[in-house]
């Protein structure tokens, strides 16, 4: 319960809140005009500012702007029978300020030695009310598309004229996992049903966007088909055995680069070797075929040559030919000894190249057994990188299959899944028609009381989850529309009433009213008057003056015994703020 609305500047009109039924009128004595950056006098504001004070972000064309920056809102509340107060300030929206009995919070304030006050973050406030109020676990023990406390107080004080348009949304167009879950939640009963509906959604738009991606061959290039798969894992199985078989036979040399740079220039030496052996042969041969060819010359066929002539040679010219045959003689004789010299030497290298080619072809043939029976340590770590990859790569198509297999069979699954949630829902809400028996009779009531004739609220099931809608009898204009939120509403407050822990608590801002039949609105607000006085709930409703229906109310009903604030157009501090802008 509120028991008051303040802030810390003079100019603010604070207000005072008893339990029952409250009201904060607007009289309006002029039409605004299109100057005014605000046309209201605080009404919507005082919503706001409440919204605020329980953890809600700032509108920035509201309390979040620049006008307002530095003001400090606080509500001083009983929660649970226990009395605090709590403020924030616009300007570090992140901080609560927190007074009074705290002892019952389950997330204890901290103590700011700079301001010398017990403080909490917004986030740490918000879960402290929902536990309190509506009994929430705190977040850690929360699941996904599990209620809020913001989300379940949007119910009981709805902001802004689009949470008037249909009693199970509290703004347009609220996700449907929303509504089931909160209002399931609100009407009694197992919400989870709700939340595990959202998850086979999410499962099934998964499995349909998978089945648009096979249907357009884009799955194909991701996972790929059963067949190729298969063939593919025996392909990578039977690489990944063959390498980690060599592994296993692996000998790594400490000084394998060594050797191998040995071996490698024991063959550079044998090639040159082998290439100079065949060079000196070649040159053997050539100098033996030489030798054998070389003759002195004989001078006997020069004089048979001159006597079948019939010329004698003279005695000068014999000795001439004498010398000439002796020189060639020398000289045939210096060659044969040149080429004798030149072929032991070719021989003896021939000799030497063959013996020392041996001796390396030997030691390199050592060398490169080692090399055969042993490995470098780079190649044995590109071993084991290479068998890393095939491992991974197994792995990964192992995977693929099985998310192909959980895919091919993920529909039929899922199909069972939703109807065995069904039949436990089913059964579940079988159970509890006490609950909603009791919700429907008051939503009957309270929609009788303004037409006579009752109204229906429907809870049911469907292949998609909970089913809610409202009817009442001449439905269809904007007034009637309205009043389907403002029965449900009062049904929410009367349910919860008689709930510990409860937010005994009911917010409405005129807008609720916009376009009901006058005769109407005074029987909703005679309504909630005697359901909040009679179930204990506080009920606060923001009217403006020109629209209320004096004659209407019965004689009992004095609206001016139930009006906590006043505001006013006629002076500039008439408005709640104290101040225009």
């Amino acid at each position: 319960m509120i028991h008051r609305v303040h802030c810390d500047k003079e100019s603010f009109r604070e207000v005072t809140f008893t339990s029952g039924f409250n009201v904060v009128l607007a009289d309006r004595t002029k039409e605004a005009t299109k100057k005014d950056t605000r046309n209201g006098l605080g009404k919507s504001t005082l919503i706001e500012i409440i919204h605020f004070c329980l953890g809600s972000n700032a509108p920035k064309d509201g309390l979040g702007s620049e006008a307002l920056k530095g003001w400090v809102f606080s509500l001083d509340l009983e929660i649970q029978e226990k009395q605090m107060s709590v403020s924030r300030d616009t300007a570090s929206p992140s901080r609560i300020v927190i007074e009074g009995d705290t002892q019952d919070l389950p997330i204890q304030p901290r103590y700011n030695k700079k301001t010398k006050a017990l403080e909490l973050k917004t986030k740490e406030w918000t879960e402290n009310l929902g536990a309190l109020i509506f009994g929430l676990p705190v977040e850690a023990a929360r699941e996904p598309y599990s209620p809020t406390f913001r989300g379940l107080f949007s119910y009981f004080s709805r902001r802004g004229r689009d949470a008037y348009s249909i009693p199970f949304e509290h703004y347009r167009k609220q996700k449907e996992v929303d509504k089931q879950v909160y209002n399931s939640f609100l009407l009694g009963l197992d919400w989870d049903y709700a939340r595990e509906w959202q998850v086979l959604k999410d499962k099934k738009k998964v499995l349909e966007g998978l089945k648009i991606a096979a249907r357009t061959g884009l799955m194909n290039s991701i996972v790929g088909s059963r067949g190729e798969l298969d063939a593919l894992r025996v392909r990578l199985r039977t690489a990944l055995d063959e390498s980690q078989a060599q592994l296993a036979s692996f000998r790594v040399h400490p000084q394998y680069r060594d050797i191998e740079e040995s071996a490698n220039a024991l063959t550079r030496a044998i090639h040159d070797l082998s290439n100079q052996s065949l060079a000196d042969t070649r040159l053997l041969e050539y100098y033996e075929s030489s030798i054998s060819g070389e003759k002195p010359p004989d001078g006997r066929e020069v004089d048979l040559v001159y006597k079948e002539a019939g010329v004698v040679l003279p005695d000068l010219v014999k000795r001439r030919l004498d010398d000439v045959k002796a020189f060639h003689t020398s000289v045939v004789q210096n060659r044969k000894s040149f080429l004798k010299r030149e072929i032991d030497r070719l021989q003896r290298s021939v000799e030497a190249a063959r013996r020392e080619i041996e001796n390396k072809s030997e030691e390199r043939a050592k060398l490169l057994e080692i090399l055969s029976t042993h490995g470098a340590l780079e190649e044995y770590n590109r071993l084991q990188q290479r068998n890393t990859e095939l491992s991974s790569q197994l792995a990964d198509t192992e995977q693929r299959i099985k998310n192909l297999r959980d895919f091919e069979e993920g529909k039929s699954a899922l199909a069972i899944d939703q109807q065995l949630l069904q039949q436990r829902a089913r059964q579940d809400l079988d159970d509890r028609h006490e609950v909603t028996d009791r919700a429907i009779s008051l939503f009957n009531a309270n929609s009788e009381a303004l037409y006579e004739a009752p109204g229906s609220l429907v809870i049911d099931l469907q292949d998609t989850g909970y089913k809610f809608n409202v009817e009442i009898e001449r439905s269809g204009s904007q007034g009637i529309d309205s009043m389907k939120v403002f029965c449900y509403d009062l049904m929410l407050a009367q349910l919860w009433s008689q709930k510990t822990p409860s937010p005994k608590l009911l917010i409405h801002d005129s807008t609720v009213f916009d376009g009901v039949d006058e005769r109407q609105v005074a029987l909703a607000l005679e309504r909630a008057a005697s359901e909040s006085e009679g179930s204990v709930f506080q009920y606060i409703c923001t009217l403006n003056s020109d629209t209320l229906p004096t004659d209407d109310f019965s004689d009992e009903f004095d609206i001016n015994d139930f009006v906590r604030l006043r505001l006013t157009d006629a002076t500039e501090d008439g408005c709640l703020l104290g101040v225009r802008f």
